[in-house]
């Protein structure tokens, strides 16, 4: 990281105020002085306990979710039935035509969304910025595509609920959502507790002045997952989260025998064996801490062959001290553009304070700290309250029975695991028992392919990391990374609807799976 400069300061214009003031401005029908609204029955409601909040930029006081109880819910849910019944008959043309219009308005408050990202997520100008991209890029993809993925197919009973982690608000929330519109099928979604209410208002504002039937509530998993998960009305559950919640969500949808895609977590590995081009490596390893690896798509854990250790530290160290952390939107002059970071915060201090915990904890039962990262090294405003942010941390063999060697740390905290066999790869690559993707660099393509097969992620790159990916690509996960349909493509809109009688969606089901 390079040195903090003497003084930065916040760039004019992008102060929370000023995100605020311009959210009221661009959606009065959702957001209140002090408050945003919840979205049901097709009308904005002040109901709800509205919750204090903090960003996690700098513990400044934001707008909280206003939380609904379960029988609010459960109205909501009702009335989005009635939503649904009226969206599924409404022609195929017109539904383009509203969902197109609902990109192009996303498209004209492109800034603002982002901005919003920036201080209720902690995301860097550029990931922020890309993260609304990739959502108006990907469903314009969907609007040209859709008549031949919806040929002799029809909308669900039901409209599809979505419970989504806070981390992609844009690119994996709305773009689902209207995806799910744009088949026929009314929406719902609950946003997520730990930041991204303002622009999941703004972006469901939005859809809805174009006549997309969207919910938005807030609210405790806890208490409204008997609404949204559990109720008749419901026709499809989408989940994306945690393997804790996944599994209670996963037993609830068999139970019921309701349609679902439940994205879990998953330790994604790099294994190394037999390879020489590091400095290709090199320059891959910063961009692995886009957003802090706080993404299911992230890479902590390295696998290496012991051999190959002392050159992949060469490569790695180096590469490792290149990360850009800190305020995302400190300047050094207030004509600067914002700056190219690889990460800000982490979502909140709770979660900075736990995986520190958890990487003193780690060391004290053994593992070899390798790299330790500083904040002063950081870009942040005078005197600002640093306390969600977290140093990018290497660990060389963490002990078994610390969460960091078989859980995915959502930060910036990289592991080490040295092996000396084919099958000690594996297992060690293997150690989360499935995962969303994974690499192996090696320079012998006949080992590439003998290895990867035998690697539980759904997508596995030679060399390059493996990504959610858009469009065309399928997306999914083995073992417990995973439940129900895979997505990407038409497989997407296959999830979200109904085909020939007896027709099952591909996906990581008990007794089938695609093998992609």
């Amino acid at each position: 990281m390079a040195p903090t400069p003497a003084r930065l300061t916040l760039k004019p214009g992008t102060a929370w105020q000023d995100a605020w003031r311009r959210s009221l401005a661009a959606a009065p029908e959702a957001f209140r002085s002090d408050r945003v609204l919840n979205l049901w029955a097709g009308r904005w409601h002040a109901d709800g306990r509205a919750l204090a909040a903090t960003s996690p930029l700098d513990a400044s006081p934001i707008v909280g979710p206003p939380r609904l109880d379960g029988p609010a819910a459960q109205q909501a849910v009702r009335a989005a039935l009635d939503q649904h019944r009226a969206w599924r008959h409404v022609p195929l043309a017109e539904r383009r035509a509203r969902v197109g219009a609902t990109l192009d308005a996303l498209t004209g408050h492109r800034e603002l969304l982002a901005l919003l990202l920036v201080w209720e997520i902690g995301k860097p100008w550029r990931l922020a910025t890309a993260d609304v991209d990739r959502a108006i890029d990907g469903v314009r993809w969907y609007v040209e595509n859709i008549d031949v993925m919806l040929a002799g197919r029809t909308p669900l009973p039901g409209p599809v609920s979505n419970i989504a982690s806070w981390n992609y608000p844009m690119s994996v929330l709305v773009h689902a959502m209207l995806v799910q519109a744009l088949a026929g099928n009314a929406v719902i979604a609950k946003t997520p507790t730990d930041g991204g209410v303002a622009c999941l208002t703004l972006a469901s504002a939005l859809a809805v002045r174009e006549g997309i039937p969207v919910t938005l509530v807030s609210g405790s998993g806890g208490e409204l997952s008997e609404a949204l998960v559990r109720s008749p009305e419901i026709g499809c559950v989408s989940f994306v989260g945690g393997r804790d919640t996944g599994a209670r969500i996963a037993t609830a949808v068999a139970d019921l025998g309701k349609p679902h895609i439940l994205e879990q977590e998953g330790l994604n590995t790099w294994g190394i064996w037999n390879f020489t081009d590091w400095v290709g490596l090199a320059g891959v390893i910063p961009k692995l801490f886009d957003y802090g690896k706080q993404r299911c798509t992230a890479y902590p854990r390295f696998v290496v062959q012991r051999t190959l250790f002392d050159q992949f530290l060469a490569a790695y160290l180096p590469a490792v001290r290149s990360v850009r952390a800190g305020h995302p939107l400190a300047v050094d002059d207030p004509q600067d553009p914002l700056p190219e970071l690889d990460f800000g915060p982490l979502i909140n201090a709770a979660k900075a304070k736990e995986l520190s915990d958890q990487v003193a904890e780690a060391v004290d039962r053994g593992a070899v700290p390798l790299h330790r990262g500083s904040l002063s090294d950081g870009r942040f405003l005078p005197g600002q309250d640093t306390s969600a942010y977290l140093a990018p941390v290497t660990l060389l063999n963490p002990p078994p029975s610390s969460p960091l060697f078989h859980a995915e740390p959502f930060g910036p905290v990289d592991t080490i695991v040295l092996v000396d066999t084919e099958a000690e790869l594996l297992a060690a690559m293997n150690a989360s028992n499935g995962a969303l993707v994974a690499t192996l660099s090696t320079d012998d393509p006949d080992t590439f392919d003998r290895l990867a097969p035998q690697i539980r992620a759904f997508k596995v790159g030679r060399g390059k990391p493996r990504s959610r990916g858009d469009r065309e690509e399928l997306f999914g996960g083995y073992g417990a990374s995973w439940r129900g349909a895979f997505v990407g493509g038409d497989l997407l809109v296959r999830a979200v609807t109904e085909g020939p009688a007896g027709e099952r969606a591909p996906g990581n089901f008990p007794d089938y799976r695609l093998i992609p």
